[in-house]
């Protein structure tokens, strides 16, 4: 997977990170002088300051390496469409699945992925990510879907009717 800054409309992407080592996902709280305080995205809801020396990665910059035109495409984006097939859980169960299944898995939400650069690991990132998300902040693919609804009907109302003169 690659990290890259993109614009996607599930924003709160923002306030979510990965700490490499660390299980799990964090929501970022505030910038400290000693690193950054985040919340975990579980049932305890642990506060912990993160060092500067730690490697956070931010959900809203990852992308995965794709083979068509576009080199990435945002983890937003294939959120998005993991919902649309899924629903509000992915039923794989990650550590009893082949690697066969898990590839078949990602092949389905985004079939150009770029098999040499997208490994087995990443996708079962992208599938514990996407439960912990819908479960913990199911807000994020509710505004996603909203603006969806709201991008289709902006564009209905933009065609007009052509009108006749008499």
């Amino acid at each position: 997977m690659s990290e890259k800054v993109e614009s996607t409309g599930m924003e709160l992407l923002k306030e979510i990170a990965n700490v490499s080592g660390k299980g799990g996902l964090f929501r970022i709280l505030k910038p400290s002088r000693a690193g950054v305080i985040v919340e975990s995205l579980d049932e305890k809801h642990e506060k912990s300051l993160i060092g500067p020396t730690a490697r956070v990665s931010v959900l809203k910059d990852v992308s995965i390496f794709t083979e068509g035109e576009e080199e990435s495409v945002p983890l937003a984006d294939v959120f998005v469409k993991i919902r649309e097939v899924h629903g509000e859980q992915v039923a794989l169960q990650i550590k009893s699945s082949s690697d066969k299944d898990l590839i078949e898995f990602l092949n389905e939400i985004l079939p150009d992925f770029d098999r040499s650069r997208v490994y087995v690991s990443d996708i079962k990132k992208v599938i514990t990510w996407y439960n912990l998300l819908s479960k913990y902040v199911p807000e994020l693919f509710v505004a996603g879907e909203s603006a969806a609804t709201e991008e289709v009907e902006d564009a209905t109302e933009s065609v007009e009717t052509p009108k006749t003169e008499m």
